[in-house]
């Protein structure tokens, strides 16, 4: 990389680290995750940028390479270190209920999310998050316009009842806390 590319790619790092860090954040749940994720990416990046189609506008593979990066990690960690249980953790009781319940919907969300398989995780992260177009997502996964749509239409349902089974939970458990019963 010669001076003239070195200083445009230094430019693209300061002014989109921000936006790519909620990117590689979003596929992990992690921010420390995410920055590792984020510094593989820019690195790869700046090693390949010579083979890129367009080095103008490396972006695209920038944003290509967290996704494919956490998903090289999934495969190289083992399964035994994540438990899958039938029932979500506790929640907090609803007479301390205060502004810290919008935390506690964003890590329901969060921890739904988590527990999609990866490619409709992705999906979501793109569709939602990053507001992509299927076309895009589609290239960016490597997928066609349909299968982007139909991991759409599984993720959402799967979240719907995640999160619906997390809204009865909190309702059973306040209602048991105040000797209601349902």
């Amino acid at each position: 990389m010669n001076a003239d590319e070195e200083c445009h790619f230094r430019e693209f790092v300061a002014a989109r680290s921000r936006s790519l860090l909620h990117t590689a954040y979003l596929p992990t749940g992690d921010w420390e995750q995410g920055r590792d994720l984020l510094q593989t990416a820019l690195a790869a990046t700046a090693r390949r940028r010579s083979k890129l189609r367009d080095r103008e506008q490396p972006e695209i593979y920038v944003r290509r390479a967290p996704y494919h990066a956490q998903v090289d990690r999934f495969r190289l960690r083992s399964w035994r270190r994540e438990t899958v249980t039938d029932t979500l953790p506790d929640r907090p009781s609803a007479q301390g209920v205060d502004w810290a319940d919008t935390v506690v919907q964003r890590q329901d969300i969060m921890a739904a999310l988590r527990r999609l398989p990866k490619r409709q995780r992705a999906v979501v992260v793109l569709r939602y998050f990053e507001d992509r177009p299927d076309t895009e997502i589609a290239a960016t996964l490597g997928v066609t316009q349909g299968t982007v749509r139909s991991q759409t239409h599984k993720a959402l349902a799967s979240l719907r009842t995640v999160l619906v089974e997390a809204g009865q939970s909190a309702a059973s458990s306040t209602a048991s806390e105040r000797g209601v019963v349902a």
